[in-house]
């Protein structure tokens, strides 16, 4: 394998590309919370959800590079394959991508995206080893879903709460039950979220659509 392979398959391992064909599905059950097909902005919406994934990526792995220096020494960063600065910068410009396309989907998704990128960062950089950390992962995937909506539709739609909302308490419900296995623990956190789960998600089969005469035209573009 040549060095410019090896540089881009160390690339691809610390954005962990296979993980991608998981994000768009968020943007397009926003589309569907509206009840609108997807459109422009949806893929706009898409384009950013990729970018500041793997943002969060990137930057995840330059927030734990000396845990993994010890732990996961095979890693990018601490192997060397990869610098430091180089992860960083790369978190700071796909950021600045995901901004700049939900931007061109209009001030609404610019607005969800923004609080979006501002969670990835908060998440990265102090709340993942808190308690408040799957509260954070939770609230990103939820405010996945209301860019995409935002994105279709040209407005901050109260109709596609309860699908980000049941998506956001399935998230927290995940995180927990990973972060109590790898502590051998309690079961309440996980329990409880599963719970919401189930109760949101049929809050949300009951919620009333838009009457059709009323939905929204997707944003001309």
């Amino acid at each position: 394998m040549t060095g410019r392979a090896q540089h881009l398959r160390a690339w691809a391992e610390l954005l962990r590309l296979p993980a991608l064909f998981t994000v768009p599905g968020d943007a397009l059950a926003g589309a569907s919370a509206v009840g609108l097909r997807p459109g422009r902005g949806t893929f706009l919406a898409i384009g950013s959800s990729l970018c500041l994934y793997e943002a969060g990526m990137a930057l995840n792995d330059w927030a734990d590079r000396a845990e993994d220096a010890v732990d996961r020494p095979h890693r990018p960063l601490p192997s060397g394959r990869i610098r430091p600065a180089a992860a960083l910068a790369a978190a700071g410009g796909l950021t600045a991508a995901g901004l700049a396309l939900a931007t061109r989907a209009g001030r609404p998704a610019a607005l969800a995206a923004g609080a979006l990128a501002a969670t990835v960062w908060g998440y990265d950089l102090g709340l993942k080893k808190t308690p408040a950390g799957p509260v954070a992962m939770a609230a990103a995937r939820g405010l996945d879903v209301l860019l995409g909506a935002a994105a279709t539709s040209g407005r901050l739609h109260r109709t596609a709460l309860p699908a980000a909302t049941t998506l956001a308490a399935h998230t927290l419900a995940v995180t927990a039950v990973s972060r109590n296995e790898t502590r051998g623990g309690d079961v309440k956190a996980p329990l409880g979220a599963l719970a919401a789960t189930l109760a949101l998600t049929r809050i949300t089969g009951r919620a009333p659509r838009l009457p059709a005469g009323r939905r929204v035209a997707a944003a001309p573009g």
